[in-house]
């Protein structure tokens, strides 16, 4: 396509990936202050010159064909090359401003990520945060998401990935429980005691062991299954039984003696424990807000790793 066919398509790639962001044609049409019908239109005149169909449209909702999430990738690059180009003349301190939308499992939101994204803020009154707390792993392009924070053993292969930390599963009790029940040692010795599961399928009950060259799982049993990290953490404090927490939540009630970990020559299996990913769709121009957010976080992150207690 030569510059001149090409030139009159650039205002309608810029609404393209607009309509992408906001979910609907009508929140594009009120961002770019026009009717609905001419961001339909637009769209229309963009499909018809590029050759391909880039969303379906039902009723409710939008989605985006398969070439049109390639499209809307390559004309997310353009627009963020345009905010470069617009901002070049000026200094970093004064363009660091703008939309950030971050999705994040919740319980590494409220434990981890929830100072560091206050303290952002404040380092950056002109950004504005878009937080989704979600235990989901979401679609980048579909969701309109530009970081998405998961743990996850295997990163989503088709987006860039930063490793900011690592998760793993904590087995502990409280002292009081551990007094009034017999010694814990080997993995098989779970089968004599109260043990706290997630419930969220059928194999939660089913707890792996890893110990070097040795695996080894142990079918449990408890009065109490709850998939909510915190109200989990509660009960084994309070001497239920034994649980399994990410070790960013188990730390403080080790160090302060209301939990003690269990079988620590043992890793414990299975969700909720892998690599911290950080991941974003791959891009030739990336706005200065979205470089800082990644540097604040890595260094906020990798310098304070928690261990296990």
């Amino acid at each position: 396509m030569n510059t001149n066919k090409m030139l009159p398509l650039l205002a309608d790639m810029a609404i393209f990936v607009t309509v992408i962001e906001q979910g609907n044609f009508s929140k594009a049409a009120k961002k770019l202050g026009v009717t609905p019908s001419v961001v339909s239109r637009k769209i229309s005149h963009l499909e018809d010159a590029l050759g391909i169909k880039l969303l379906q449209r039902t009723t409710r909702q939008l989605s985006l064909t398969e070439s049109g999430k390639v499209t809307f990738i390559n004309c997310k690059e353009m627009v963020n090359a345009a905010e470069q180009a617009i901002s070049a003349s000026t200094s970093i301190t004064s363009t660091v401003s703008g939309l950030l939308r971050i999705s994040a499992p919740k319980s590494l939101s409220n434990e981890v990520l929830r100072p560091l994204f206050v303290e952002f803020l404040s380092l950056y009154p002109n950004i504005q945060l878009h937080l989704k707390v979600t235990d989901q792993v979401l679609d980048p392009i579909h969701d309109s998401i530009d970081f998405l924070i998961h743990i996850n053993e295997q990163p989503i292969e088709s987006l860039v990935n930063i490793q900011l930390g690592r998760v793993e599963q904590t087995l502990c009790a409280s002292p009081e429980y551990l007094r009034n029940h017999t010694a814990l040692l080997l993995p098989e010795d779970l089968k004599k005691h109260s043990c706290l599961c997630l419930g969220e399928n059928a194999n939660d009950n089913r707890w792996r062991f890893i110990n070097k060259n040795q695996q080894v799982t142990v079918q449990v049993t408890g009065p109490y299954l709850v998939n909510h990290s915190e109200m989990r953490r509660d009960a084994i404090e309070q001497g239920l039984g034994i649980g399994a927490l990410p070790d960013y939540m188990a730390i403080q009630s080790i160090k302060s003696g209301k939990l003690i970990p269990l079988l620590n020559d043992w890793s414990l299996q299975g969700n909720y424990k892998g690599e911290i990913c950080l991941q974003f769709v791959q891009s030739k121009y990336m706005p200065n807000k979205n470089r800082i957010f990644i540097d604040f976080i890595k260094q906020k992150l990798l310098t304070t790793k928690v261990k296990k207690g």
